[in-house]
């Protein structure tokens, strides 16, 4: 923990009502962090009440309303900041016009830290699904997927995997930009993000996330993570200064029977299990999921 007797940097979050994002506003203040948090009008009841309770005890806390499509209110919530967390999960399902407004919902958050002096670095928030979906993904000679990999934009179009085509395009846009505006960022590309009440906090996310998850599972690429790890690792980010690129995060690759039904028990009621389901050998599957660069950042914690 930081010595709170030094006055730390002052931060943002984008989106403090999503839940990766309220998990890392958390971490930031028990740091120390002075944390400016910018919360959307429509976003997650529960989690906005937390916040607003936080405000009564955290001097370091400030909130801020924002419209993901309205740049200047993005601008006033990152003024003074010198480091932003973009964690832009809808609590709505996601379909083609949640696409396009999570794309330029990244833009606009991109292009406000372009236009604020004391920005220092972005943290991107992400995902696997930015990074596995591709034309032969039932091929049994597909290649491993890594931090160069990249979802086919045209597969999830075809296949509607709304989720993944909106993690996809918004993190290429947001690339795109930022090394137009030479601004250093990075992306933490997580897993099936798991913790304390997600099925409550982040239910839309959740199944948005598995839409094809069947797929996923099959061809090894179906992996989840701890909220708590998570917002470590994006922390870190910020903090090494020599982070850079993509960061996939995730805590296990679910390959076998047995742990799915464990995942699927943990997102109970969100996934219901037939009382009479009995859990049999079966074959494990491939893990095709590769990643040495978080390893690094973390110190060698388990991945």
């Amino acid at each position: 923990m930081m010595d709170k007797d030094i006055e730390k940097p002052r931060v943002c979050v984008v989106d403090a009502s999503a839940y990766v994002g309220f998990w890392i506003l958390k971490k930031l203040l028990i740091k120390g962090y002075r944390v400016h948090a910018a919360i959307q009008k429509n976003g997650e009841k529960e989690i906005i009440k937390k916040i607003t309770d936080l405000q009564k005890t955290e001097k370091g806390l400030t909130t801020f309303t924002v419209d993901m499509l309205d740049y200047h209110s993005i601008l006033e919530a990152v003024k003074g900041c010198c480091a932003l967390f973009c964690c832009l999960d809808s609590p709505f399902q996601y379909d083609e016009k949640m696409v396009d407004m999570e794309v330029r919902g990244a833009i606009n958050v991109v292009e406000a830290c372009a236009q604020t002096d004391s920005m220092e670095k972005i943290v991107f928030t992400s995902s696997l699904t930015a990074a596995v979906w591709r034309q032969n993904i039932n091929s049994d000679h597909q290649d491993d997927v890594d931090e160069r990999s990249w979802s086919d934009q045209d597969f999830c179009w075809k296949m509607k995997l709304w989720y993944g085509l909106a993690k996809t395009l918004s993190e290429k846009a947001a690339w795109a930009l930022a090394m137009d505006r030479l601004l250093d960022m990075v992306s933490i590309n997580p897993g099936l993000v798991i913790g304390p009440a997600v099925a409550q906090q982040n239910s839309q996310v959740t199944m948005s996330y598995l839409q094809g998850g069947e797929q996923m599972y099959v061809n090894g690429v179906l992996a989840f993570v701890d909220v708590n790890f998570l917002a470590d690792v994006h922390i870190r980010a910020f903090e090494d200064r020599s982070t850079i690129g993509r960061y996939f995060c995730f805590n296990q690759i679910v390959n076998s029977d047995k742990e799915a039904l464990k995942l699927a028990q943990s997102l109970t009621p969100l996934i219901s299990i037939p009382s009479s389901y009995n859990l049999e050998e079966s074959e494990v599957h491939a893990e095709r999921l590769r990643s040495t660069k978080l390893g690094k950042l973390v110190e060698g914690a388990a991945y």
